[in-house]
């Protein structure tokens, strides 16, 4: 375990944590999705959505704490601080080669 976050979750977790939302959207594959406790949203679109009103637009923060990687998933312990959810939070990201598939939130 370590704190070092790889590429292209550093990049996302970054882009989250400007609020970038473009750049945000932009690490997804264009079938990713976003597994939100249960609540799945497929496709940019969908997932633009779903972050209008709890993540990027709930104007989120992820402080990394932990990081786990077994092969092309990435696992982030963290906390989480925004206007809609806060506290610690585990995002789990499976990755293909510089893009997202996924990114399922569970808690931490």
């Amino acid at each position: 375990m370590t704190t070092q976050l790889p590429e292209p979750v550093a990049s996302f977790v970054d882009a989250v944590n400007r609020h970038d939302e473009q750049a945000f959207l932009d690490a997804f594959t264009a079938d990713g999705f976003v597994d939100d406790w249960g609540r799945v949203f497929t496709g940019r679109d969908a997932i633009k959505g779903w972050s209008d009103g709890e993540f990027i637009g709930a104007h989120g923060t992820l402080t990394p704490q932990e990081v786990t990687v077994d092969g092309d998933r990435v696992t982030v312990l963290g906390d989480w601080a925004s206007t809609h959810a806060n506290g610690l939070s585990q995002f789990t990201f499976d990755v293909t080669g510089d893009l997202l598939d996924s990114m399922t939130i569970r808690e931490g």
